[in-house]
């Protein structure tokens, strides 16, 4: 075969090769690694706050390295923000949240699990803080105290349930919730981008062969009507640059579906809001908006302690209830000591009456309706709101993977030279 047609026969198959190429390890890029691999130059960390605000954005370069890191984990926290402005604070409240949670299926599971705690709370908080009196009661008062707190263990549990419903507003913050959670485990920001985004991202993979290969045919004709050596790898920086541009055009736009003659022009992404809704529902109910996540925010977040002041609150009164017709007889005994127990025992059962919410199978069950909602609302999102949930995590590095895109190209465009010559 004459050199000319064969090096001909192939621009249009590197071309493609550079548009699958480059979308592939551009979308690898957005993902991975999940940690920074690379190196740590201490000089680039102080230099990096003067530098231009695009070269700040890279991965790492804040950290004061030279590397990669996924976009994606890299910016966890951003990302857990936007997962929340863009997606779930769209979808419901604390308050939504926390009914579909069923406080009377917690209250419920909490009695049941946490019975056997609360008695061994009470007997340890009565033999340190007043070991010489407590083990000597007639066995008749301490159970009548224990049987008290069993049968006022119901109502207890059910005001403080329904207490912590009335104030969830004020005592769960979704927003930092939601970033620390994947702050802590950066693969779940992937995770949440890589499944919703599945089909796109393949498709921005694929296409980047298809639409790069025919992109490659008028360069053919150009090369032979432009000589030049520097046909090839400047080809090769516009096919990269354009084949990503389109595909991600393609995804997003248009918002709002158009007819154009037969063709229905939408959104690749927005048009599977039906389907992706239920996946991100899936997601966010079992890994994030949980009712594990949101019993530890509430005894370890910002407003921990006034969690914590409202259950004690609940609780003191309870020790005087449980008491009962025994109350005086333990007062009498106890003295002084009896007001320290009472605040000792409400203390330290807010962790024992928590606990039964890191029970993996009762928090399973409780997804499901969490799941339910999710699902729905979104589902009714608007299509620009919806079409943000995925968008707004690429956009502002859109501009990285287009450059990448162009250097590939470009690279690509002078191994085809190298190879085949002018």
């Amino acid at each position: 075969m004459d050199g000319d047609l064969l090096k001909e026969l192939t621009i249009p198959l590197f071309t493609g090769a550079i548009g699958y190429l480059t979308n592939w390890s551009g979308v690898w890029m957005l993902f991975y690694p999940v940690g920074f691999a690379g190196w740590r130059l201490p000089g680039l960390k102080k230099l990096a706050p003067v530098l231009p605000r695009r070269i700040q954005q890279i991965p790492g370069v804040m950290q004061g390295g030279v590397g990669w890191q996924g976009i994606i984990p890299s910016r966890a926290a951003k990302m857990g923000s936007i997962a929340v402005d863009k997606g779930i604070a769209k979808l419901g409240s604390a308050a939504d949240f926390y009914r579909e949670l069923d406080p009377e299926a917690i209250a419920e599971h909490i009695c049941g699990t946490a019975s056997e705690d609360i008695r061994e709370v009470v007997d340890r908080t009565m033999t340190r803080e007043y070991p010489d009196t407590w083990p000597g009661l007639p066995r008749r008062v301490k159970e009548a105290v224990h049987s008290r707190v069993q049968q006022q263990l119901p109502d207890i549990v059910r005001s403080v349930t329904d207490e912590i419903g009335a104030h969830i507003d004020q005592l769960l913050d979704i927003k930092l919730m939601v970033i620390r959670r994947i702050e802590e485990n950066p693969e779940m920001a992937n995770r949440i981008y890589l499944e919703v985004g599945r089909k796109e991202l393949r498709f921005i993979i694929n296409f980047g062969f298809f639409f790069g290969a025919l992109l490659g045919i008028p360069l053919v004709f150009l090369t032979q009507e432009v000589p030049h050596w520097w046909i090839l790898p400047s080809g090769g920086v516009i096919i990269g640059y354009v084949t990503n541009w389109v595909a991600l055009w393609m995804i997003f736009e248009p918002v709002e579906p158009h007819r154009l003659g037969p063709l229905k022009l939408h959104g690749l992404f927005i048009r599977r809001q039906h389907e992706v809704s239920e996946v991100y529902g899936e997601i966010i109910a079992e890994d994030i908006v949980t009712l594990r996540n949101i019993g530890d925010e509430l005894l370890h977040g910002p407003s921990a302690d006034r969690t914590r002041q409202m259950i004690e609150d609940s609780m003191r009164p309870a020790v005087d209830r449980a008491a009962g017709p025994a109350r005086l007889a333990v007062k009498v005994a106890l003295g002084s000591e009896y007001d320290t127990i009472r605040e000792s025992v409400a203390t330290q059962a807010v962790d024992y009456t928590m606990t039964p919410l890191t029970d993996p199978e009762f928090n399973r069950r409780q997804s499901a309706a969490m799941r339910d909602l999710i699902t729905d609302r979104m589902r009714e999102l608007p299509h620009e709101d919806f079409s943000e949930l995925l968008r707004s995590a690429m956009r502002e590095d859109e501009w990285l993977l287009l450059l990448h895109g162009a250097v590939l190209g470009f690279i690509a465009g002078c191994i085809h030279l190298l190879i085949f010559g002018v």
